[in-house]
């Protein structure tokens, strides 16, 4: 959209919040560079420049704006619709592939030189994969410095950067304050947000994989909390409906007005709490390592889909008679994702054709049998969810009865554990969505519901379609749609490419407890 300078300005002129992520408005006179909906005098037309991402603003020598916070915007939804190197490259940097890999790592997930990548990011951003990483440095680094009392030498090493003085060379130049300055500026809490009682660099990493059976020490290093910023509007119904209504108890659970789940990280376990806001979700992270910080804060805005374009989205979907009362009713749906691919893959083998209350016993005995336990969390989280490697490991000594279902299922179970154990298929940020549907159809036991429930859910593509699925049949039919497979599948796509969020409005047109937040009665679901 940078490219289109009209539009650009009038979104500008209209501080339109819709637009925040979408780009980025420098202003060659003040070299500041600021949100669409920036609350400041708009500037001479001549004098703004448009940039696709943080980055390659702070490439062009601009800094961010100290009122509008441009950083901390919803981010692009166009890294979560396309399925190109671009996107892919930019799910992954999001995820922190580039600080723990560093550019070569990256490269490799997405099966292409580091010339190419490098290239093409170039190209289409005007920053490269470095800068990009960089850019999210700085505002991890912002957001520890704002919210916490941590050392600034432990946000430092916490926000991935490699020494102090290349922090402190980051923040002046991206913010034109330094770290002391920043925080002294922020407005505090009458509680610190952050309480840490070791540092980042003494804490002890428990490693991305663990011994199933055997307890995880959950030694937190700190509770932070904060907002997850989203475009409205937002209908949190189906959202954390879905969520609580699905978890898997000691993994997962709705209390108190919020879902928890523990969280497996590239550093450490970890737990989350999101509560939905009117205007954010509200995000309490409990880590053991905060060099996690950043992918857990990317996991959990893909679980809720919060990058989401929701006006986009509903506009086209509306187009359709059928659909337009739904959207109207409560616009703005997303879908729910996961924070863990494989783990999502799993679940939905578990779920085919039962009910979603067997779902969950199927994976509650799977995850008490071989998920490694964590101490330390309290409540009633108690689990990480299996590695891959800890159910292909574990599966086939696993007595029948802990996995009662049919040997036909239990063959596609072990089969897809076994290929994502050993890499053969990728189903993570970086994965080729169509590539990767090719892989699990070629599964045994893997049917056209379950591999595009793994692609919406999983691999988080907005156009997958579910028309053999019976809440969707009887959508369906109670709207006059077509209700074979093939019928309703032709009418789909006028949909495209957000059949993904059709699936949303048509799931919510029957009183399944996925459609209501669990604290709302039943008469509240339309």
């Amino acid at each position: 959209m940078y490219d289109d300078a009209e539009r650009c300005v009038r979104a500008v002129r209209s501080r339109d919040s819709r637009f925040d992520g979408w780009f980025f408005t420098a202003v060659r006179s003040t070299r500041i560079y600021c949100r669409p909906s920036c609350p400041a005098i708009v500037p001479r037309i001549e004098n703004l420049r448009f940039y696709p991402s943080a980055a390659a603003a702070q490439q062009a020598g601009y800094r961010a704006c100290k009122r509008c916070r441009p950083d901390a915007s919803p981010g692009s939804p166009l890294w979560d619709v396309r399925a190109d190197l671009v996107a892919r490259a930019m799910r992954l940097i999001a995820d922190g592939v580039v600080d723990r890999d560093g550019v070569p790592g990256l490269a490799a997930q997405l099966g292409y030189s580091t010339r190419q990548v490098q290239r093409q990011l170039l190209a289409e951003l005007g920053a490269g994969p470095l800068a990009l990483a960089r850019a999210q440095r700085a505002q991890t680094a912002r957001l520890l410095i704002e919210t916490s009392d941590l050392p600034m030498g432990d946000v430092a090493f916490a926000a991935g950067f490699a020494s102090i003085r290349a922090f402190n060379d980051a923040v002046r130049e991206i913010f034109a304050l330094s770290p002391t300055e920043l925080r002294h500026r922020a407005v505090r809490a009458p509680i610190p947000l952050v309480t840490v009682p070791g540092s980042a660099e003494s804490s002890q990493p428990a490693g991305p994989a663990h011994s199933p059976g055997l307890a995880v020490p959950m030694r937190p290093v700190g509770t932070l909390s904060l907002r997850l910023p989203f475009r409205a509007p937002l209908c949190p119904d189906n959202l954390f409906g879905h969520l609580a209504a699905t978890a898997i108890p000691g993994v997962e659970q709705w209390r108190d007005g919020a879902f928890h789940r523990t969280l497996r990280l590239p550093h450490g376990p970890a737990a989350v709490a999101l509560r939905p806001r009117p205007d954010h979700v509200a995000c309490q992270l409990t880590l053991t390592d905060l060099r996690d910080l950043s992918t857990a804060i990317s996991r959990c805005r893909r679980l809720l889909d919060l990058d989401a374009d929701p006006v986009a989205v509903d506009a086209h979907l509306a187009e359709d008679p059928t659909l337009a009362r739904l959207v109207h009713a409560a616009p703005g749906r997303r879908v729910p994702r996961t924070p863990d691919p494989d783990e999502f893959a799993v679940r939905a083998i578990l779920g085919q054709q039962v009910s979603t209350a067997a779902a969950r016993t199927h994976a509650r005995r799977l995850v008490e049998a071989l998920g490694p336990r964590v101490d330390g969390l309290g409540g009633a989280l108690t689990h990480l969810f299996p590695t891959m490697r800890d159910l292909a490991d574990g599966l086939p000594g696993l007595d029948e009865a802990a996995l009662a279902f049919p040997r036909s299922r239990r063959i596609a179970l072990t089969t897809l554990v076994e290929a994502l154990a050993e890499r053969t298929i990728d189903l993570g940020a970086g994965a080729d969505w169509q590539h990767a549907r090719v892989q699990l159809a070629a599964l045994p036991g893997l049917g056209p519901w379950t591999v595009e429930s793994i692609a919406m859910r999983a691999l988080g593509d907005p156009d997958a379609f579910l028309p053999t699925d019976l809440g969707v049949r009887r959508a369906a039919a109670d709207l006059g749609l077509p209700t074979s497979a093939g019928g309703l599948g032709a009418h789909s796509t006028a949909w495209r490419p957000w059949r993904s969020y059709a699936v949303q409005y048509l799931w919510a047109t029957s009183d399944h407890p996925i459609n209501r937040m669990p604290d709302q009665p039943r008469s509240a679901t339309a």
